[in-house]
């Protein structure tokens, strides 16, 4: 894992967004790091925009916002829109694809595209495109793999 791991997650009310974030801090907490998890959310609950920021560190974090994440994952296009230029050179953009089509990118960041919604219905459990999603970052990033 690298000193500090940033994550962007970003999607509508309902996707799961606030989960993935919480999943994600908690499990680095159970491993000794220091963890945070900010979230955001539009003014609708469900089908609203929702993100969260969340920050992993071996060293204490001196705030919850950040400028540039090292992995942006995006439940939906305009999730990808608005934080895809967020993201570090040599980062990690990670979208659904089953809600995102024919989208290019133009950023120096890895893209992975995950048909999240697709996989979960195979699943024959539409609500876990969100879990779908979580297990391809940590494929992707290895980060609890230390």
């Amino acid at each position: 894992m690298p000193k500090q791991e940033r994550i962007t997650i970003a999607g509508f009310g309902g996707q799961g967004v606030m989960l993935i974030g919480q999943i994600l801090a908690y499990a680095g907490n159970e491993i000794g790091k220091n963890t945070l998890w900010f979230p955001s959310y539009g003014p609708e609950t469900r089908g609203g925009t929702a993100n969260c920021a969340v920050t992993i560190s071996d060293e204490a974090i001196n705030s919850p916002v950040f400028s540039k994440a090292n992995t942006l994952i995006a439940m939906n296009l305009p999730s990808l829109d608005k934080f895809y230029l967020k993201v570090l050179d040599n980062g990690n953009i990670i979208f659904n694809s089953s809600l995102i089509k024919d989208k290019e990118l133009e950023s120096k960041a890895n893209i992975y595209k995950i048909p999240a919604n697709d996989i979960a219905l195979k699943l024959n459990n539409p609500k876990v495109a969100n879990m779908v999603i979580l297990g391809a970052y940590l494929e992707i990033t290895k980060l609890f793999k230390d």
